[in-house]
């Protein structure tokens, strides 16, 4: 700086080069320069509301127009609750509608699947009657020729008679089914069928059936005790055994056909008789062709009668056909 001065001094201003005073000026400038004050933070007015203007932060509520407001009229009202009952009623009309359809979707699946048993029944029914029905014509010959022929020298129609007389029980025996009728009952599913007719029916199947099965237990009772004694004392089963080397694996019943309708016999006697007493046991086959009869003709008959009309009234309430 004192270099500077002096030069000026010495130098006239005229004298000066321009670059110079440039110099010194720009000099001067970076010399002299004025220190940044430091920023301060400005305080911000508090905003003054205007008094008729709300202080607190609640949502304003705005108001309906006067004629949204309106009181309703006594017509309203009423039309509000017809609607409304009318819904009501209609769902109430649905829900019956629904369940009725299930309910009748129900009886008729019901309906069938009895109908199928039934007619099972009526079948094996049949069977049995004509296979009871030739027993009650065996009954006959055997009792005529106990009560007079010879018992040393038995035709090839003896055995067979005495077999099917005393032997079968089982094989003569009907035993009627009623798995879907106690379902039904159990499951309490019969009130889906509301005809009287049938529901009486339902019933007098019921006792049909309990009268079938007492009258069976009874015939074998009979068997049990005395013709199962009657048989291990005077009936040879060799002779059985014979006959059945015929067919092995075919049932009682059409094995004894089978030996008829061959020209084959087997010879066979009455065991012990000396004990045979024809008059006792032609009094004995007679008593059992009676009950025989007599189940045939009561319990059986009264039975097949009600499943006839049950099958008939199916039929015609649910349009079903045999199969």
């Amino acid at each position: 700086m004192e270099k500077s001065q002096n030069t000026n001094d010495e130098l006239h201003p005229q004298e000066l080069p321009p670059i110079e005073v440039k110099e010194s000026l720009n000099n001067a400038s970076e010399a002299t320069s004025i220190p940044a004050l430091p920023l301060q933070e400005v305080p911000t007015p508090p905003i003054q509301l205007p008094d008729n203007e709300p202080k607190d932060d609640t949502m304003e509520v705005h108001k309906h127009p006067h004629h949204v407001m309106h009181k309703k009229k006594w017509n309203e009202y009423l039309l509000e609750f017809f609607m409304l009952f009318l819904a009501v009623f209609l769902g109430f009309v649905a829900e019956n509608i629904r369940e009725a359809n299930a309910e009748r979707k129900h009886e008729n699946e019901y309906a069938t699947e009895l109908y199928k048993e039934l007619y099972a029944d009526s079948i094996v029914f049949t069977q049995k009657l004509n296979a009871r029905l030739s027993k009650e014509h065996d009954c006959d010959y055997l009792y005529s020729y106990i009560k007079d022929s010879t018992l040393t020298n038995l035709p090839k129609k003896f055995y067979p008679a005495y077999t099917t007389v005393f032997y079968l029980i089982n094989s003569f025996t009907f035993e009627p089914k009623d798995g879907i009728l106690n379902q039904l009952k159990s499951s309490g599913s019969l009130r889906y069928f509301k005809d009287p007719e049938l529901q009486k029916l339902f019933g007098d199947i019921t006792v049909a059936i309990n009268n079938v099965r007492y009258r069976n237990e009874q015939e074998y009772q009979f068997f049990a005790n005395p013709v199962k004694l009657f048989l291990l004392e005077h009936y040879d089963f060799k002779w059985v055994n014979e006959v059945r080397k015929l067919s092995p694996n075919a049932l009682y019943m059409d094995l004894l056909k089978l030996y008829l309708n061959t020209d084959t016999l087997v010879k066979a006697n009455i065991l012990n008789p000396s004990s045979f007493k024809r008059n006792e046991v032609a009094n004995l086959v007679m008593f059992y062709k009676t009950m025989a009869v007599s189940s045939r003709t009561l319990q059986l008959n009264d039975y097949i009668k009600t499943n006839a009309k049950l099958l008939q009234v199916l039929r015609k309430n649910y349009h079903l056909e045999n199969e």
